[in-house]
């Protein structure tokens, strides 16, 4: 996830040194499907559009105005995602199916797991519940939540603290005794604001990471940084470990943050808590997917406007959108074998009941064009 840096507009910003926008023929090859399956096909329906072009550049500090990212075709995907190797991941400790076609067959006891870091308790948090019927249904991967990890402040300090209950959960001996360590952290006095460090956590979550695991996403309210310079990091993953941490704490909408000062934070308390509660939600549930796909193997896509797209700042990353292009549906749906028209039914519930009105006008869309073909 690429670090806060200060936002610049302008009328008209290039792409990075070396980058160029794919046409559209290169979009279609890239899908990789011939002929083209209406669960792919990229077309409008009655002047709708559902798959944009990424957009041009408005601002120094965007993605594509930053980086020359080469992009990742269906093709590609099927060459470089170690998911779909003949060959057992060099980490993973559960029983291997070297026949298998999708992942959920080479590992039939995989999970997807998440891990609460700290507390998740507050009016504004994000339920883990709904985390993980979102991405349970989104990605087509068995979802479960660990039990979570507590983090306590003492002296301006952030110690990790597992629960001798808990620990067989996280798939090692159970214990009498509780252990606590201390977590890099950074404290301002004037502010009061802490962030937590992602090198030592990420240590951490590979210590504990179950042997049935595709892979671990430990979640936190939290602020994170990586480096000393850093305003803040989203978060990081180490994909070969299959382990990563994220925050939510700057998707909260009645937040504003300094672009110079990492501490220097104000909160707009007119926001109706159902309105900031709800927007959360949505940019939690867009965070949690996209960066699981990369941990599925899955490159930041340059095709289409897509939910694979990367993202220089947090404006860029909130206009994103939640959908996959037809480029990242076809990986995701080989990797995993599930019927796309009943996975968009799914999302079209839970859109509905969690409100996000545009994406329920959007799936809801796409399901009438499909099954219209």
């Amino acid at each position: 996830m690429p670090k806060q840096k200060s936002k610049k507009k302008s009328g008209y910003v290039p792409y990075a040194v070396g980058f160029k926008k794919p046409s559209e023929q290169a979009k279609i090859q890239a899908i990789g499907s011939r002929p083209m399956v209406p669960e792919l096909d990229p077309q409008s329906f009655k002047e709708f559009n559902f798959f944009p072009s990424i957009p041009q550049a408005t601002s120094i500090d965007d993605w594509l105005a930053q980086y020359d990212e080469e992009g990742q075709s269906y093709g590609d995907y099927l060459s470089q995602c170690p998911w779909l190797s003949t060959r057992k991941l060099k980490y993973m400790q559960q029983q291997f199916v070297k026949n298998g076609k999708t992942i959920l067959e080479k590992y039939p006891n995989g999970k997807i797991y998440l891990l609460p870091l700290g507390d998740f308790t507050g009016e504004n948090c994000v339920k883990f519940k709904t985390l993980i019927d979102f991405a349970q249904m989104y990605l087509g991967i068995p979802v479960a939540a660990l039990p979570g990890i507590a983090l306590q402040e003492e002296n301006h300090k952030i110690f990790w603290t597992e629960n001798p209950e808990d620990r067989q959960a996280y798939g090692e001996r159970a214990s009498a005794r509780k252990r606590k360590f201390e977590i890099n952290s950074r404290y301002h006095p004037g502010t009061k604001h802490m962030q937590l460090k992602v090198d030592e956590t990420l240590l951490r979550l590979r210590s504990i990471i179950p042997a049935d695991a595709i892979c671990m996403v430990g979640l936190t309210m939290y602020d994170l940084y990586g480096d000393d310079t850093d305003l803040f990091v989203a978060g990081m993953a180490s994909g070969n470990h299959r382990v990563a941490v994220f925050s939510f704490n700057r998707y909260d909408p009645a937040l504003s943050f300094s672009v110079e000062k990492w501490y220097d934070i104000t909160c707009d308390s007119s926001m109706s808590s159902s309105d900031r509660r709800k927007l959360i939600l949505q940019r939690s549930c867009k965070l949690l997917v996209h960066e699981i796909g990369h941990l599925l193997g899955i490159d930041h896509c340059i095709y289409y406007d897509c939910c694979m797209n990367g993202s220089g700042h947090l404006s860029e990353d909130f206009r994103q959108p939640m959908h996959l292009c037809p480029v990242d549906l076809h990986k995701i749906q080989t990797l995993v074998g599930f019927d796309v028209v009943e996975r968009y039914e799914h999302l079209a519930r839970f859109y509905k009941e969690h409100e996000m009105n545009e994406e329920h006008k959007w799936v809801t869309k796409r399901i009438e064009f499909i099954t219209n073909q």
